[in-house]
């Protein structure tokens, strides 16, 4: 397997990683107890727990640019995103629609330098090759993947990081995981990994 080059920090689309499982049982209001709900940039408690439940593509994005040495709170990446259409904040109900891809792709190009491409229709043993020209790979999965050895309900919804592939494995970053074993670094069979994944994604490159 590939090793991504420079290595890639890990963080949760929660200010505090153990915050899974309570969310799982809670749902959002699970977030009003974390202690480090501040560090995400939110102005109160309740815009922390409101966003943090929609964030994983940015807790990939705030991976990818620690990985070249830049830190940025997660509330600040998303807000920046929404200003391009990434996000779709309705205040009616206080939902949140996204990530919306194509947007996304002019966001990071615009503010970062990053090259990006939105894929569709990609076979999951197609993974490596895209890694192959690119650094990163965003991809729509099942949050269920924190659990690879159930049946997931169906595919896509999450995203997931993906640092290195082979024709056999990939590892990735899920910043949904529930333990340490299901958020960094996981490795996963390709065969494993296609149960939950919905064969889209956005390659990213620096």
């Amino acid at each position: 397997m590939n090793q991504p080059i420079p290595p890639v920090p890990y963080f949760s689309q929660w200010e505090t990683p153990e915050m899974t499982l309570p969310v799982l049982a809670e749902g959002a209001v699970a977030l009003h107890r974390d202690p480090n709900w501040r560090n995400s940039g939110a102005e109160t408690i309740e815009d922390y727990a409101r966003w943090a439940m929609n964030v994983c593509g940015m807790a990939c994005l705030k991976m990818i640019l620690a990985a070249r040495g830049e830190a940025h709170p997660i509330l600040s990446l998303a807000r920046a995103c929404t200003a391009y259409g990434g996000y779709v904040v309705n205040e009616a109900d206080a939902s949140i629609k996204g990530l919306i891809y194509a947007p996304f792709v002019t966001f990071v190009r615009e503010r970062f330098g990053l090259t990006a491409e939105v894929k569709t229709q990609v076979p999951t043993e197609s993974i490596p090759a895209i890694l192959a020209e690119n650094t990163f790979f965003i991809a729509s999965v099942s949050s269920a993947i924190r659990w690879p050895e159930r049946e997931p309900p169906g595919k896509g919804g999450h995203l997931v990081l993906v640092t290195a592939a082979d024709a056999q494995s990939l590892r990735f970053h899920n910043p949904s995981g529930h333990d340490r074993a299901s958020q960094a670094d996981v490795s996963l069979p390709l065969s494993t990994f296609d149960r939950f994944f919905a064969n889209r994604g956005i390659a990213v490159r620096f």
